[in-house]
């Protein structure tokens, strides 16, 4: 890759950027890209991140041939307010003290997606959610590809597109994956936004579940009249934020028939495309409805991605995609990485058909409790990790339900005890309501590994080792992807086999 240095040399075109003093706050990949930004465009970038430089790994080499000054480990903070503007990576809390003093002396504060929905001529989907958001964005960027729209993937999952933003042309699309951290600092919604779901999340971030809300918002909150706003029927929180809407609402729904949008009635997907307004969610439709494909043709596995898929259709159906674009995707689509993923399946310990499914990205307990419902097999679950502050009372109930595959928990991690208390007061709140909760095992492991080769021990023939943790991984691992290798490798010793990933399949 040509140096920064030498590209330097070749950009000459008057920006708001050149001259300009510009400190960058998280060194991860997004921001890198925010750097390479910047320093082609004649600013004078200061990088800012908590670890030092040989913690940083890959972007801490590149970073070492940047024109820039680096101001890494516990002072990262300090001095912003001497700067023109900052950059601030998603996922750093707007609540520390160094970050309400930059606000309170006035200094801009940008983020790589705002340069994208600024710079970009292409209409962009934005797509979030407390679950589901990986699964629906990917769906939605392979349904508009296969409706013939050149398609760029970006926000959470893709490439950074900040330094693309500006040359992608008016006839491609754009879709987004946007967390809430991304959401907060924006002041301009994409032309297409969806929400698939609201429940507690990122508590430990956001100053409570208000804010939180709040944040989700901004998605739809700036569109205009002509846009398009999909919701989840389904969910309370989502229900509410539609009221707030001006664009065009669409919906999607597992339950009922909305006016507009996707929905399940039996076994078939149905769509009605119709025009869309603020008003009105059920009740008589609005155009005719098409049957997009039946369940039993999905791959993806659990009523909860029958969710995803509907809100997919019901997204790109209202920017006039095909029905048949839909269709060659969602029969065909297998999931994304980390999501309910086999890793391995074999004989453990004498035992045959043991299967070890992958489902990282389940770092919320509403994600856990979606991947033990699509189990249809004896399963162990590995659960625990970081704790974000967010109540485990809807994956006790799960696990306590009546049918709920679970046969054993093995907890560790940071919520270890939080869970296993979670389970004791919902097995006490049915016994004083005269029920008998089911019999269910909860175990202890110190260590990653040692709660793997436990799970091992606990499951059945046939049976399945499954990782959904209910909680993000920080306590142990850099983030849920090096968590899933992690488990991956165990699963493959265990095997006696190399650990490599299998392909996701229908169970």
């Amino acid at each position: 890759m040509e140096s920064i240095r030498g590209e330097l040399s070749h950009t000459n075109e008057v920006n708001e950027w050149r001259g300009r003093r510009v400190a960058v706050v998280g060194l991860g990949k997004s921001n890198l890209a925010v750097i390479r930004y910047l320093l082609r465009r004649g600013a004078e970038v200061s990088g800012r991140d908590q670890k030092p430089l040989d913690q940083l790994g890959e972007i801490g080499e590149e970073l070492r041939s940047y024109p820039i000054e680096l101001r890494l480990g516990p002072g990262y903070l300090e001095g912003l307010e001497e700067y023109d503007c900052v950059f601030l990576t998603p996922g750093i809390s707007r609540h520390k003290p160094e970050l309400v003093h930059l606000r309170e002396a006035g200094v801009p504060v940008h983020s790589e997606i705002e340069i994208v929905l600024r710079e970009c001529r292409a209409p962009i989907l934005g797509i979030t959610g407390t679950s589901g958001k990986t699964t629906t964005t990917t769906l939605v960027g392979k349904i508009m590809e296969a409706s013939g729209r050149r398609t760029f993937v970006g926000g959470n999952i893709g490439q950074p597109l900040i330094e693309i933003a500006a040359e992608i042309p008016p006839d491609a699309v754009v879709v987004l994956e946007l967390s809430s951290f991304q959401l907060e600092m924006l002041n301009q919604s994409p032309r297409g936004a969806l929400v698939t779901n609201v429940s507690p999340n990122h508590l430990d971030m956001h100053a409570d579940m208000a804010e939180y809300v709040a944040a989700k918002e901004r998605i739809f909150l700036f569109q205009h009249p002509e846009d398009v706003a999909v919701f989840n029927l389904d969910n309370e929180y989502t229900r509410a934020m539609a009221q707030r809407a001006r664009s065009r609402t669409f919906w999607f729904s597992l339950e009922r028939e909305p006016v507009r949008g996707a929905w399940l009635e039996g076994e078939n997907l149905l769509l009605r495309r119709g025009q869309g307004n603020q008003q009105g969610r059920a009740g008589r439709g609005e155009g005719e409805v098409e049957i997009v494909a039946r369940r039993e043709e999905l791959l993806l596995p659990g009523l909860h991605n029958v969710a995803n898929v509907l809100a997919a259709c019901a997204l790109t159906g209202a920017f006039g995609v095909p029905k048949e674009a839909m269709y060659r995707v969602i029969t065909t689509f297998r999931g994304v990485p980390h999501r309910l993923e086999l890793v391995g399946e074999g004989e453990v310990g004498g035992k045959p058909n043991v299967m070890f499914i992958n489902d990282s990205i389940a770092t919320t307990p509403a994600r856990a409790v979606a991947g033990i419902r699509a189990m249809t097999r004896p399963t162990v679950l590995l659960a625990g990790g970081y704790d974000k502050h967010i109540p485990f009372d809807e994956l006790a109930a799960e696990l306590l339900r009546p049918g709920c595959p679970v046969q054993a928990v093995v907890l560790l991690g940071a919520t270890a005890e939080k869970i296993e208390q979670a389970i004791d007061e919902a097995r006490q709140q049915a016994i004083a309501l005269g029920e008998q909760p089911r019999s269910l095992a909860v175990h202890r492991a110190g260590t990653f590994a040692e709660a793997v080769r436990l799970a091992a021990e606990l499951v059945p023939a046939g049976g399945v080792v499954l990782l959904s943790p209910a909680c993000a991984s920080y306590d142990m691992f850099r983030n849920f992807e090096e968590r899933a290798a992690e488990f991956a490798r165990l699963a493959g010793q265990l095997l006696g086999q190399s650990g490599s990933r299998a392909e996701a399949v229908k169970r």
